[in-house]
């Protein structure tokens, strides 16, 4: 018997679920990073990876787990998803990634504070990106003034913001969130022979968002998720961080760099798979096995 559809209701839940799993545990490794007890890279990306993988698993069923508005608007510009669901599922997906951010500061704040203090910065004040990129990203990733013993200063600032020009950021964040989205295409095409058996796609998916963090994370965080960086920041801003977590300390950039790019990476990555590598896929005829 065919089974029923599932509500559109029930999916845009499932997406707010999805991502508050996404968001928890991915933000909840960065603060684990910023307090010190997590060290380098691989260790915060690999909890993000799996926090995908499991994110997948638990709503997959339900929802398809976007779990990304770049992923969603990206399935519905190449006619995987319906146009006209587009803004609901951005909303669950919003929803989940604010109250998982909220109980995140719910948590941390008090160890958040004694950070700051130690750093000698004022919440909402310049240096305070050392803790508002728990929430918000920035670029570079202010983790390098980590390294600054105590008292950052105007100059720590400047000789920081110099590494990276928001014009690199975007691309970095175009060309990351294009390869994620090209692997999410790939291995959820029935027609890929060579995509992993035995719904272990979740995994490789989840993979993926490991290797670019650890590549991509240095320069800009390695967001690659609209909902990822504004439901965390909008947060940030009302507890405490302000301007600096919104818009942050250069005023375009989290428009530019952690949305916009984003969402072209994925139209993008999604349009190479679906318009280049996808019609060259073999094509194989079904032969009837005799009964």
């Amino acid at each position: 018997m065919p089974q029923p559809a599932v509500s559109l209701k029930a999916r845009c839940l499932a997406e707010a679920l999805g991502t508050f799993l996404l968001i928890f545990f991915g933000c909840g490794a960065v603060h684990v990073a910023v307090l010190g007890n997590l060290m380098g890279l691989w260790q915060v990306g690999i909890v993000w990876g799996i926090a995908i993988m499991l994110a997948i698993y638990v709503v997959g069923g339900i929802s398809g787990a976007h779990i990304n508005p770049a992923i969603t608007t990206a399935l519905a510009a190449w006619g995987r998803f319906p146009r006209g669901e587009v803004l609901p599922y951005i909303g669950g997906q919003l929803a989940g990634a604010v109250l998982a951010a909220a109980v995140l500061f719910s948590f941390f704040s008090p160890f958040l504070a004694e950070k700051e203090k130690d750093k000698g910065v004022v919440r909402g004040g310049p240096g305070s990106e050392i803790t508002a990129m728990c929430y918000g990203e920035y670029f570079p990733n202010p983790g390098r003034l980590a390294g600054v013993e105590r008292n950052i200063s105007p100059e720590h600032l400047r000789q920081l913001n110099f590494l990276v020009s928001e014009p690199v950021a975007v691309i970095a964040e175009v060309l990351g969130t294009l390869i994620l989205a090209l692997v999410v295409f790939a291995l959820t095409d029935e027609r890929n022979v060579a995509a992993p058996a035995a719904r272990l796609g979740p995994v490789f998916i989840g993979l993926t968002v490991t290797v670019l963090i650890c590549v991509i994370a240095p320069l800009t965080q390695a967001c690659f998720n609209p909902a990822r960086d504004f439901g965390p920041r909008l947060v940030a801003c009302l507890a405490g961080w302000g301007p600096v977590a919104l818009p942050g300390p250069r005023p375009t950039g989290f428009l530019t760099v952690y949305i916009i790019a984003p969402i072209i990476g994925a139209v993008a990555g999604g349009g190479l798979y679906t318009r280049v590598i996808g019609p060259a896929l073999p094509v194989f005829d079904k032969v009837k096995q005799p009964t």
